[in-house]
């Protein structure tokens, strides 16, 4: 991102916890990022990190209670965010922000067809009418590759196939040109050829109308091809963010480089894939330390008792880390 300029997103020291019968457990600590107007960001990590629940609080649709905002902020335009009144955070949604959830049967509506579905967004937020409406819900199907989107609209969610489902969601999500798409797991639960179709789909859309892209994903080799920057987290906190190409060619932190390590690399023989021992702690056992420390070949004592903070490595890349990958 261009530091002279305004971010279009920006999160500072958001730190989110959840309530349940044992208390209250943390599971995003104080994490700060920023995104520039028409950059793509990927933000990767291993499920459970909080990725999700990051890119649920820019939208506000995590459910309060359980879920509490214990600090920070989410600035987006300048606005702060968590300060608008839902009225105006509804009018934010699905206009200026658009948003791809991780799976489309569960977040589209079985009741309704995928044409009243598309068109609401563009009664809703533009005042078309409903003729005007359908007419523009087909366009956008034919967009997104959809054929035969006169017929699809009439549709409903279960007659359609994964991929088209992601891509009535994808219609769905850029009907009024956001500034923002913020797209979380996009290709996850199709097979490979559709994931392929879908990134394509997703690259093609950012660069014909320059909106900012948020990737939510723990796929690296999507990263790879989408992103121009990467914040990676680890355990509810960010562990390293630098230009992709920066950290695929050398990664400081021991999590990012034992990720990178894992992958399976084309032309190399069969043989075992290297992995991360360990698991990831759950936020009960979290807190003082590195929460890394205890799978980290690097690990020092003080990674057990001192917290690290983003210190620069290079040009634009950060990694917490006390003893990082040199």
């Amino acid at each position: 991102m261009n530091q002279a300029a305004s971010p279009l997103l920006s999160v500072e020291g958001l730190t989110i916890a959840f309530r349940g019968e044992a208390g209250q457990a943390r599971v995003v600590d104080g994490i700060s990022l920023a995104m520039g107007a028409g950059e793509a960001v990927g933000l990767v990590g291993e499920s459970g990190c909080g990725k999700s629940v990051t890119a649920m609080s820019v939208m506000r649709l995590l459910p309060t209670p359980p879920a509490v905002i214990e600090a920070g902020t989410i600035r987006f335009e300048g606005q702060d965010l968590l300060a608008l009144p839902e009225s105006k955070m509804r009018a934010l949604r699905g206009d200026r922000i658009g948003m791809v959830f991780q799976e489309p049967m569960t977040s589209l509506n079985p009741t309704f067809t995928v044409g009243y579905q598309i068109a609401e967004v563009l009664t809703l937020h533009r005042g078309l009418g409903r003729g005007q409406a359908w007419a523009e819900a087909a366009r956008l199907l034919a967009q997104v590759g959809v054929g035969a989107p006169e017929r699809r609209l009439e549709q409903y969610p279960h007659q359609l196939s994964g991929g088209l489902r992601q891509r009535v969601m994808i219609a769905m999500a850029i009907a009024c040109g956001p500034k923002l798409l913020i797209a979380d797991e996009p290709s996850t639960a199709l097979d490979v050829t559709i994931q392929a179709q879908i990134l394509d789909l997703l690259r093609r859309l950012r660069a014909e109308s320059g909106m900012a892209l948020l990737l939510i994903t723990h796929d690296l080799g999507v990263v790879s091809e989408l992103c121009d920057r990467v914040i990676v987290m680890y355990a509810g906190r960010i562990v390293e963010e630098a230009p992709a190409r920066a950290l695929f060619s050398h990664a400081r932190h021991p999590y990012t480089a034992g990720l990178l390590a894992s992958r399976p690399k084309l032309g190399e023989t069969a043989a075992r894939l290297p992995t991360i021992p360990g698991s990831v702690p759950p936020p009960s056992k979290r807190g003082v330390g590195c929460n890394f420390a205890d799978r980290c070949s690097r690990v020092q004592s003080r990674c057990r008792s001192e917290t690290p903070v983003l210190a620069a490595m290079a040009a634009g890349h950060r990694a917490a880390c006390f003893n990082p990958v040199p």
